[in-house]
């Protein structure tokens, strides 16, 4: 029964995940779609771990699993009001964050020594990109322990970013595979190009709503309850 709740946690996640990115900032839909793809996340997460976990530990989907609850977590705490339990939540965060970087490098180095540069299927250089990832993400969230949560802009590149990069591990791992598109989409949408581009759309998102954030270091941030709103201009 896992692996159907892994498969409907997947759809909806990129489809809230969708929502949420084309949603005015700030607002009702945003909000909620944004808490709703959180918790699909966790979900598609959690299993795909404990899925690969029964494989093997050194299975590729655990780590998978693990990066993308990391990568929701931190970006839900990004807009909570600071607790004890955002600050325990982060202290957890940066131990993962740096524990699964050290494990992509090691990883990396023994995938680009194997005859076809592959480590349980996962290529070298993907392998050293996500621990590169991983380390920005610890830094930052180091940065985060010593320094407290930054305001405006900087807060709300952070929430974006890591968000984004939960959507892309979603997106990449459905789109990634031409069989699995198959079983849902028409043939033409099971082309290289066409399955490429759901997640070039992701990036594009991110890196327009960073763009947009910028320079806003005076920004006024309304924490509400459990979020963080953008001003209606920000659409």
């Amino acid at each position: 029964m896992l692996l159907p709740i892994h498969i409907a946690a997947g759809g909806l996640a990129i489809v809230l995940g969708a929502a949420a990115l084309l949603a005015r900032k700030g607002g009702t839909i945003h909000r909620r779609s944004g808490l709703l793809f959180v918790c699909a996340m966790l979900v598609l997460g959690i299993s795909a771990a404990t899925l690969g976990f029964r494989k093997s530990p050194t299975d590729s989907n655990v780590f998978g699993g693990l990066m993308t609850v990391y990568f929701v977590v931190t970006a839900l705490t990004t807009v909570r009001p600071a607790s004890p339990w955002t600050r325990a939540s982060n202290i957890a965060a940066l131990t993962v964050a740096a524990g699964l970087s050290t494990l992509d490098i090691i990883g990396g180095v023994k995938a680009f020594n194997s005859p076809r540069g592959l480590l349980n299927g996962v290529p070298f250089f993907m392998l050293f990109f996500i621990a590169t990832v991983m380390m920005l993400a610890a830094i930052g969230d180091a940065h985060i322990l010593r320094f407290g949560m930054p305001v405006g802009g900087p807060r709300l590149a952070r929430h974006l970013w890591r968000m984004c990069f939960a959507l892309f591990i979603a997106a990449g791992s459905f789109f990634s595979i031409r069989q699995r598109v198959a079983k849902i989409l028409p043939q033409p949408f099971t082309t290289a190009p066409m399955r490429a581009l759901p997640i070039l759309l992701v990036f594009g998102a991110m890196f327009y709503w960073l763009w947009r954030v910028r320079d806003r270091r005076t920004l006024p941030v309304v924490v509400r309850h459990d979020s963080v709103s953008l001003p209606t201009r920000a659409k």
